[in-house]
């Protein structure tokens, strides 16, 4: 029991892993297009898995080194090539390759739609240019091969060690103040958040608090958008008017907060980027942005030099 206890530990104190290890890193035109994919490199950095940006055939794609020496290529449509933005395209396609053993080949996921009226298109494609049931399949495949090395856990951070963990629910099922402890547990918590922030030491452990509010899928907002849902239902099981009308106020402010998350789902990776760049960032666009500026990208992909 003490070593599960203690793996657990281990696993929510593992960092992102590292950024790629070449000078285009500290290049304005690099950390734009890593800031268009983080909401597919975060969750995957996460799990111990290194990332990076290169050029496909026609559009930027996110490689993914994996244990065992082989590779994911995570890409938009190549050929005919997507008009969609870097990061924002119509669907992804994921596929895990090996240099030396091309029996290894496998799609993964493939949501990009088809101009063949007739061709069978896979599942996943309902989900469009979406990421999360984009990663989700991913996880799930690789926990099946084995080569995850940090899975994710639910409801725990891969970044910040429980040094101060959130305190309990109240102990009474009614409103208001409970006989012993505070008021306001949840907020206390979050100003407990705001506290540490404040006194981060290192732009590196402010993103690490902010993943606590951004992560996706157990973040702050992630969990605060399902609770208006669940609001929200609960009011519509009241037969006045009023309470369906509620419902819908609070449906849209489900709505709000899942807006809120998706145009800050880059802001950890920006927060953390900071470290490596002292040129300041261009301009912050919302998740599903309009095209870079014709001179922001190159054509081509530059050399690195490692």
């Amino acid at each position: 029991m003490a070593a599960d206890e203690a793996n657990a530990t281990a696993a929510r104190a593992t960092p992102l892993a590292p950024l790629p290890d070449h000078r285009d890193v500290n290049m304005p035109w690099w950390q734009e297009l890593w800031r268009r994919h983080a909401h597919i490199t975060t969750p995957l950095r996460a799990r111990g898995l290194p990332c990076d940006i290169e050029f496909g055939l026609s559009a930027y794609i996110v490689r993914v080194s994996l244990p065992d020496n082989s590779y994911l290529i995570i890409s938009p449509p190549q050929e005919p090539s997507s008009d969609h933005p870097p990061g924002d395209p119509e669907g992804w396609i994921a596929t895990r390759e090996h240099p030396d053993d091309q029996t290894l080949f496998e799609v993964l996921y493939d949501s990009a739609p088809s101009d063949d009226p007739g061709a069978c298109q896979r599942p996943e494609a309902r989900h469009g240019g979406s990421a999360q049931p984009l990663i989700d399949t991913i996880d799930h495949r690789l926990a099946q091969l084995g080569l995850v090395p940090h899975p994710a856990l639910p409801h725990e951070s891969p970044h910040v060690p429980p040094t101060q963990p959130i305190p309990p629910p109240p102990s009474r099922d009614i409103p208001g103040k409970p006989d012993c402890g505070p008021a306001y547990v949840y907020g206390d918590a979050l100003r407990d958040l705001t506290d540490r922030l404040n006194g981060a030491e290192s732009h590196a452990d402010a993103a690490a608090l902010l993943h606590q509010i951004l992560e996706p899928t157990d973040g702050l907002l992630a969990q605060l958008g399902k609770f208006f849902e669940a609001a929200g239902e609960k009011a519509k099981e009241a037969e006045e008017d009023d309470g369906s009308d509620l419902s819908y106020d609070l449906a849209d402010a489900a709505a709000e907060i899942r807006s809120l998350g998706e145009v800050l789902h880059v802001a950890e990776d920006r927060m953390a980027l900071t470290l490596l760049a002292p040129a300041p960032w261009l301009p912050s666009t919302p998740a599903r942005a309009p095209s870079l500026p014709p001179r922001a990208l190159p054509s081509t992909p530059p050399r690195h030099s490692r």
